[in-house]
């Protein structure tokens, strides 16, 4: 606990947010040792050797395979959940997210009032908040459109963007392209509509 105290201190008065190019770089050489492994990346495909662990393979020939050969898939997981716990913990003084002026007063219309002030929106996630058909719709119909689309599209963003383009695929390619069509339709055709739920 007293390192992480101390690393804490040090990430937020030395080091500060992590440069793009720092990133990146740890992004391009975790996808050449993947590559090397012959592996490949994406949330989906850890979500799915969940199922397929849990048993889900009895009723879903989707999950029918061998979960084991996967399981590097859960360590990605579990790293995911520590990473953030001890980022949101101990390496994280201000939750604000920095957003455009102009969106704050915009989503205020809308009766997202502490926009900028918190990681996320409590007007919509917040606990009081779970059963209100505003949330219900984008948290079973946001969940619903990202399982169907990860599968019918043939991985997540993540697996599609990092590790497919890294591996030059065509269709990874389009999928990507059709990632950010979808999500400029989704921001100026639909979430107006769905924010005023």
């Amino acid at each position: 606990m007293i390192f992480l105290t101390t690393w804490h201190t040090f990430f937020t008065d030395f080091v500060g947010p992590w440069p793009w190019y720092i990133g990146g770089t740890a992004i391009s050489f975790v996808m050449l040792l993947l590559m090397y492994f012959g592996k490949g990346f994406g949330v989906s495909e850890s979500m799915r050797t969940i199922c397929s662990g849990l048993g889900a393979g009895k009723y879903v020939s989707f999950f029918d395979y061998d979960w084991k050969a996967q399981s590097w898939n859960l360590v990605f997981v579990a790293g995911c959940m520590v990473g953030g716990f001890i980022s949101i913990h101990y390496l994280i003084d201000d939750f604000a997210v920095q957003i455009d002026p102009d969106l704050i007063l915009e989503l205020k219309e809308y009766g997202i009032n502490k926009a900028g002030t918190e990681y996320i929106p409590s007007e919509i996630y917040g606990l009081e908040n779970v059963l209100t058909l505003r949330t219900l719709v984008f948290l079973i119909g946001g969940g619903f459109l990202i399982g169907f689309g990860s599968r019918y599209a043939g991985g997540c963003t993540s697996g599609h963007a990092i590790s497919g383009l890294s591996n030059l695929q065509p269709a990874s390619l389009v999928a990507v392209i059709s990632f950010f069509i979808g999500g400029l339709i989704m921001t100026y055709l639909f979430l107006p509509h769905l924010l005023k739920l």
